[in-house]
């Protein structure tokens, strides 16, 4: 199973209170049949005019190209419970959102899929924000065992439900990899229902 224990990378700020879900991915991308191209759709409509042409956002910049750390502020995801959110953020190369707080649903989509969701008080989101302005190359190592968030000499706790920081680091939140992984006991238990071995 994968374990996730430290995500380290560097950043980008998406500012606003309760920037939801529609804003994340917009809905007419939901039909796609598979997570596929999610990668290419995250905040679509701010960052492509009608004509396709770029506009100035961050997600689009070059320097920003490769950042895998997402740094937002109040109620980030909330809305719809889609999951396409996360897998659009992650399939762009987001592997963790910094958040003054989450919406619950988005969440535990984050977890499901690998993608560490994290909180830190609002005065340390804004210096955070700030210096991810001031400095795009700088990395910054989120450690999910002593659960906090290092940038540069600067280090700040972070905070996650102790179910979801356990299912990251110990693997479980793979939950095929956990399936595959007890893949004997699954086939006992299954030898041993009536319904699939004996069933008239």
């Amino acid at each position: 199973m994968s374990k996730i224990i430290q995500v380290k990378g560097r950043t980008l700020s998406i500012r606003g209170n309760d920037i939801d879900t529609d804003r994340i991915i917009p809905a007419r991308f939901l039909k796609e049949i598979s997570f596929s191209r999610m990668g290419e759709y995250p905040f679509y409509d701010e960052r492509f005019n009608a004509d396709g042409s770029q506009k100035d956002h961050i997600f689009n910049r070059p320097e920003r190209q490769g950042a895998s750390v997402l740094i937002a502020n109040d109620n980030f995801g909330c809305g719809s419970s889609r999951e396409h959110a996360p897998q659009a953020l992650y399939r762009w190369g987001i592997k963790a959102v910094i958040a003054e707080s989450l919406a619950e649903i988005f969440a535990g989509n984050c977890t499901m899929i690998g993608l560490a969701g994290v909180t830190m008080g609002r005065k340390e989101i804004l210096e955070l924000q700030a210096l991810s302005d001031d400095a795009p190359a700088m990395e910054a190592v989120l450690n999910l065992e002593s659960k906090t968030l290092s940038w540069g000499e600067r280090s700040f706790e972070i905070e996650i439900p102790e179910s979801r920081r356990r299912a990251l680091i110990e693997g479980s939140w793979d939950s095929t990899a956990l399936l595959l992984s007890r893949i004997n006991r699954a086939r006992e238990t299954a030898a041993a229902l009536p319904y699939t071995t004996n069933f008239l």
